[in-house]
């Protein structure tokens, strides 16, 4: 039996947020599971303790974190979404992109005809490319 790698993100707050954003974004997603902080906590109550959601064919789990870290995301860790139609590449673009920062516009880089790398508002990095 092989081991489970699943993706972790750590939110500040903003978990069940970015959760219900992706899902609503990516078709074949969900959110499959989400504990919440109650009033005894140690989190403020209504974050997210753990859960897990599907993004395409990927379970990603995610948290709320209550504890201030001196770190957050980096594009260097990135979700990769294949798109079928230059329609659904713009959508996803100018959706994700919105609030956030464009690391790479969507352009012809050579590689890939359309191709993009967006920071969203949460900080989490895409890159969307067409098949």
């Amino acid at each position: 039996m092989s081991l489970k790698v699943t993706p972790f993100l750590m939110f500040e707050g903003k978990a069940e947020e970015a959760m219900t954003f992706y899902t609503s974004l990516i078709p074949d997603s969900r959110i499959i599971s989400m504990e919440k902080y109650g009033p005894q906590g140690p989190g403020p109550e209504g974050t997210v303790l753990r859960a897990l959601f599907a993004v395409g064919d990927l379970t990603v789990m995610c948290i709320d974190s209550f504890v201030k870290h001196a770190f957050t995301f980096t594009p260097s860790f990135s979700f990769f979404v294949t798109c079928r139609s230059p329609e659904e590449i713009e959508r996803l673009a100018k959706a994700l992109g919105e609030g956030g920062k464009v690391l790479m516009p969507l352009d012809n880089y050579g590689f890939s005809q359309r191709f993009t790398w967006v920071a969203d508002r949460f900080g989490v990095a895409w890159q969307l490319n067409l098949e």
